[in-house]
């Protein structure tokens, strides 16, 4: 496997990283993420996800499988269940075994996807700590950006009464804020970390406005 060019565009990304003879599985993720539903968990955010995993490579045991788990971290979205991740886990193990990818990075690549439902690597899980970062990175965002997230991720739960949403997001940012650290790589350490606290406190204190 070969370093992604973050000049291509997404299927030609994931052929890069995958080879040729799996571009189908690269297409089928990029429609998975131009689905109609989604507003923050699209094309941009996997891209991010993937500029990111690229900058911290060198923190990474196995960068590949950190890349590869990046593209199915959010593969299946469904805002209305709780198990998106378990799903995109199954999803990988189930359209990776048709490759010729080696048992255990496929396993590697499946545990990587069911973290990113808890977001909290172990010390020495340093291919966790990189896909952990890169997903949360927009939380470090200038605050703009950050408002502008926020509100996509309203838009995402549309369905969710005012009241019962304002309760449920602030009791993720609370426990968010709870953590002895948002970022584990120390160059996401101090690139987002106090900025991410900043954008979080803020955000909790409108919730609760």
């Amino acid at each position: 496997m070969i370093r992604q060019d973050e000049g291509m565009d997404l299927v030609e990304r994931w052929v890069a990283l995958a080879g040729p003879h799996t571009r189908h599985i690269g297409a089928e993720l990029d429609a998975r993420y131009g689905e109609p539903h989604r507003r923050y968990h699209t094309r941009a955010h996997l891209t991010a996800v993937l500029d990111l995993v690229d900058e911290l490579a060198g923190h990474a045991a196995d960068p590949d499988a950190v890349r590869l788990a990046a593209w199915f971290h959010d593969a299946v979205y469904d805002p209305e269940r709780a198990d998106n991740e378990d799903r995109s886990a199954r999803l990988a193990a189930r359209m990776l075994a048709d490759t010729d990818l080696a048992p255990g990075t496929l396993d590697r690549v499946v545990r990587l996807v069911e973290l990113t439902a808890t977001h909290a690597p172990d010390g020495g899980d340093r291919d966790g700590q990189v896909l952990c970062d890169a997903d949360l990175a927009i939380l470090g965002a200038d605050p703009e950006r950050y408002a502008a997230y926020a509100a996509s991720v309203r838009e995402e739960y549309a369905f969710v009464p005012e009241d019962l949403y304002r309760a449920g997001r602030a009791q993720i940012l609370t426990g968010l804020l709870a953590l002895p650290a948002l970022f584990h790589t120390p160059p996401a350490r101090e690139r987002f970390e106090d900025r991410a606290r900043l954008n979080v406190r803020t955000e909790l204190m409108l919730l609760n406005a």
